[in-house]
């Protein structure tokens, strides 16, 4: 069969990898694709958003399957542009992704249906935003109401420091029309974690469950970034706690959807705060989280072909969806200043020192020029590690990450030792 898969991230490295392993699988396409999937699969110089371009592409092709990595294309509408003209891909409709696209729409149908969240207050005026932080003090969050690419979302410290975040989120205009809105939340205490689901609309299987480190630095301290590293499963979300999530998250989300006339077929990602054994919804994404798929795929143990064609024929309780029993690290390698400025076009080297038994290099921001690898973007290189514990893991992980440089790498050196301090307790 011939697969497509949209995207040019880490993430979508690890979808090719991933699908490169099925048998069935005979051509593989990636739009746009980085230097990493150059290789592997045939990169296409369609960018993830050129919706017709990839339409006409599929058609051309015959394209059997297609996988589509970020959100803009999916909040855009790409799956009913894809479904229309016949053609198979896995993702949320563009009604089903503005639980993503649109933080407004998720809250709202949240409070509706009393799926547990942080309350808040949505605002289109700057000024009466202000008003209410004054009113309500801090800390507390202040979010871009639309797609900011994983970085409109500000914790404040200080009333001043949300005041600024209105005044860069709606006046400064930082994100566009993401942010021609906010919404304001009350801050919550505990620890983050991240569960996705493969879902029909009907059926919800949950995948392993993993951890994100979105600050820049060790200590979740610095800027929120799109994430520094990720490793699974995460020990937090105990069984116990997977099957509240289930109970009182995943399958209410997915039925107050279908109240609402939407049918969510994909990945549905919900972002968790976690406090005294009980979760509530940080925010949700529809489609797999980047890096948590470079810790959450190389754990899947069933074909992610069978899962994804079950899913679009509504047919996902007919499979069983089984996990390696083992620890995955991933931790980012970024440019020096990323989440802010940074410099791209350094030369990365050490890639060919990397054993496959040792871990795997999935790429992100990196490009070929002149016939060597160097840097192209913030998030350069996802580097996996498995192992049977999460302590061998982290230090494979990062003496593999040791032996890779480009000039001003940045990473943090901390990825998992949350894991560690779970289950020291």
């Amino acid at each position: 069969m011939k697969v497509l898969v949209i995207g040019s991230g880490g993430r979508e490295h690890t979808l090719v990898w991933k699908l490169k392993q099925n048998q069935r699988v005979r051509d593989l396409f990636v739009a746009p694709g980085n230097a990493g999937t150059d290789g592997l699969a045939t990169n296409v110089e369609l960018d993830s958003d050129d919706i017709e371009g990839l339409v006409s592409f599929a058609l051309e092709e015959e394209i059997d399957l297609t996988f589509v990595g970020p959100e803009a294309p999916l909040v855009a509408g790409i799956v009913d542009r894809f479904e229309k003209e016949g053609l198979q891909i896995f993702g949320p409709n563009q009604q089903a992704a503005q639980l993503e696209g649109s933080k407004v729409f998720s809250k709202n149908l949240m409070q509706e249906y009393g799926i547990p969240t942080a309350k808040y207050q949505s605002f289109s005026d700057a000024e009466v935003a202000i008003e209410y932080i004054k009113q309500e003090g801090a800390p507390i969050v202040v979010k871009a109401e639309g797609l900011a690419a994983g970085k409109g979302v500000i914790v404040a410290e200080t009333e001043e420091e949300a005041i600024a975040a209105v005044e860069e989120i709606m006046v400064d205009e930082r994100f566009g029309q993401a942010g021609a809105q906010v919404v304001i939340e009350e801050f919550l205490t505990g620890e983050e974690a991240t569960v996705l689901a493969f879902t029909d609309g009907e059926e919800i299987i949950p995948m392993v469950a993993s951890q994100d480190h979105k600050q820049a630095y060790d200590g979740d301290q610095g800027p929120n970034t799109g994430g520094m590293g990720a490793y699974a499963p995460a020990p937090i979300v105990t069984e116990e706690l997977l099957e509240e999530v289930y109970e009182e998250i995943l399958k209410p989300t997915i039925e107050a959807l279908k109240q609402e006339g939407i049918t969510f077929k994909g990945v549905l990602y919900t972002g968790l705060m976690i406090e005294k054994g009980e979760a509530k919804v940080l925010e949700y994404n529809v489609r797999f989280g980047d890096p948590e798929a470079q810790v959450v795929l190389p754990l899947l143990e069933t074909d992610l072909v069978e899962i994804a064609e079950a899913v679009i024929a509504g047919k996902l309780e007919e499979i069983e969806v089984n996990w390696r029993k083992q620890k995955a690290v991933c931790v980012v390698m970024a440019s020096g200043g990323y989440p802010v400025e940074y410099e791209t076009g350094k030369e990365i080297r050490g890639l060919e020192q990397i054993a496959d038994e040792e871990a795997v290099v999935f790429q992100a921001g990196t490009a070929k020029e002149d016939g060597s690898l160097v840097t192209a973007g913030g998030r350069v290189l996802g580097v996996t590690a498995l192992g049977n514990d999460y302590q061998a893991t982290i230090e494979q992980a990062y003496q593999a990450v040791e032996r890779i440089d480009f000039t001003g790498a940045h990473y943090r050196t901390d990825i998992g030792q949350k894991a560690i301090e779970k289950l020291s307790e």
